[in-house]
C-alpha cells in the first residue's frame, strides 16, 4: 500500500509523467526505472492476497454466504472504480475519461472467483495455473473496433485505449484473464494461513514457491521465447541491457512478470513470519484499511498536484484530466525531479497514516456493522 502510493506520486509530480514511459529505454535512468519497477509489487500482491482473504473469510462462512459476498464485493468495486475513481484520478466532472484500473480488475475476479468457490480446491488450483501460465499465448490475438466481441477481448486479454467519440475515451487497463488466474491462486494460498496450519510447514512452502518462482522467471526469460509480450534485447550498454530484461508486460501481466513479483513477495512473506514491532505495527495500519486508504491517497495526491501548481503560478486547470488533457502542451513541460516525488510521497504517507489508523480503530471497534467489510 505505501509502495503504491510512490507510484502514483509519480505519475502526478515526477517530470514528464504525462507523456513519456518510465521504462522506455531510450528516456529513462536507473533510478527512475527502479522507481516504477519497485511498483510492480504492488497489483499482483493486492490481487493475490485478495483470493488469501476470500479463503480466510470462508472459513467462517457457508459457501452460499462467500458466494453472496464475493458476488455483491466484486460489483460494490467495479461500480466504485467507474463513479468514484474515475473522478478522483482525473477530477472531470464529464467524465470523458474512464479508465478500468486495478480497482475493476480485483472486482471482476471477485465476480469470476465467486462461482469458481463451489469446485473442489485442487480444480480451482489447476485453473489458476492454466490462467495464468498460459494466457502468454494469446498474445498474438489482436482485436480494433467497437464490436461487442472486440470490446469482450479487451476485458479479457488486451489492453485498449477505445476513443468513443473526439471527447470520449474508455481505457480497459487491466485485461483480466491473468488477474482471474492469479486470485484463484490466492484463493488456493489461503490454506497456509488457515487457523491451526503448521508454522513451520507454512514456512516451508513459501521458501520453496518463492525459490522456484524467482528461478522460473530467470529461465523462462533468459531462453526469450515465451512468458512475455515483448522479449528483451541486447542494448548498447550493459546497463540498458539489465534494464530490458527487467523490462517486463504488466498490461495484461505476463507469465514472467507474476513470477518475478510474486515470488520475492512470498520470501518475503516467510522472512517477516515472526516480525512484530513498531515499524510492522506502522505498516500494518495501511493494510488493515486498504479500500479507504486507496482512495484517499488519491485524492490526496491529486489535490497536492493541483496545490503545486497553483503555488508555482500555474494552471490548476491544467490537472483537470479530461480524455483529451495528454495532448495539452503545457503538461509537455510539467512536473519536478525524482527527488521532490520521493518528499512529497513520504509526506504523503506520513499524512494518511493519522486517518487511517483512526479508521481502522473505528472498524475494530464495529465488527457488527456489516457495510464495513465494504469499505
Amino acid at each position: 500500500m505505501v509502495i503504491m502510493a510512490l507510484d502514483h506520486v509519480r505519475d502526478f509530480f515526477h517530470y514528464g509523467a504525462f507523456n513519456s514511459d518510465p521504462t522506455d529505454l531510450d528516456t529513462t535512468t536507473p533510478f527512475l526505472f527502479f522507481t516504477r519497477f519497485i511498483t510492480h509489487y504492488c497489483a499482483p500482491v493486492f490481487v493475490f492476497l485478495a483470493g488469501t482473504s476470500a479463503f480466510l473469510y470462508g472459513t467462517r462462512k457457508t459457501k452460499p454466504e462467500l458466494f453472496k459476498f464475493l458476488l455483491t464485493r466484486g460489483l460494490w468495486l467495479i461500480f466504485l472504480e467507474i463513479v468514484l475513481n474515475n473522478f478522483l484520478w482525473w477530477f472531470d466532472f464529464s467524465y470523458s475519461f474512464i479508465v478500468l484500473q486495478v480497482i475493476w480488475a480485483i472486482g471482476l475476479s471477485m465476480v469470476f472467483l465467486s462461482f469458481l468457490i463451489f469446485l473442489p480446491k485442487r480444480v480451482i488450483l489447476i485453473i489458476g495455473i492454466i490462467l495464468v501460465a498460459s494466457h502468454n499465448s494469446l498474445d498474438s490475438e489482436i482485436m480494433q473496433g467497437t464490436s461487442f466481441k472486440s470490446i469482450i477481448w479487451y476485458i479479457l486479454h488486451q489492453q485498449q485505449f477505445l476513443p468513443i467519440n473526439s471527447t470520449r475515451m474508455v481505457v480497459f487497463a487491466y485485461p483480466i484473464i491473468p488477474w482471474i488466474g492469479l486470485m484463484a491462486l490466492g484463493f488456493c494460498f489461503g490454506s497456509f494461513y488457515q487457523k491451526g496450519f503448521n508454522v513451520n510447514v507454512r514456512k516451508k512452502w513459501l521458501l520453496i514457491l518463492g525459490i522456484s518462482s524467482i528461478a522460473l522467471f530467470f529461465i523462462l526469460r533468459g531462453l526469450n521465447i515465451y512468458g512475455d509480450l515483448v522479449p528483451w534485447s541486447i542494448q548498447d550498454t550493459t546497463t540498458k541491457t539489465i534494464l530490458s530484461f527487467f523490462k517486463v508486460t504488466k498490461y495484461p501481466p505476463s507469465l514472467v512478470y507474476i513470477l518475478i513479483t510474486i515470488g520475492p513477495s512470498l520470501l518475503f512473506l516467510y522472512s517477516i513470519e515472526t516480525v512484530k514491532n513498531k515499524v510492522s505495527d506502522f505498516f500494518l495500519v495501511f493494510g488493515r484499511v486498504p479500500l479507504f486508504y486507496y482512495f484517499l491517497h488519491v485524492f490526496v495526491i491529486h489535490t497536492l498536484a493541483i496545490a503545486g501548481l497553483l503555488i508555482f503560478e500555474g494552471n490548476w486547470k491544467d490537472l483537470i484530466l479530461t480524455a483529451n488533457a495528454f495532448s495539452n502542451p503545457n503538461l509537455a513541460n510539467y512536473g519536478y525531479s525524482l527527488f521532490i516525488v520521493y518528499l512529497v510521497w513520504i509526506g504523503v504517507i506520513t499524512l494518511l497514516y493519522f486517518p487511517s489508523k483512526k479508521y481502522m480503530i473505528y472498524k475494530a471497534n464495529n465488527k457488527d456493522k456489516w457495510w464495513l467489510s465494504y469499505l
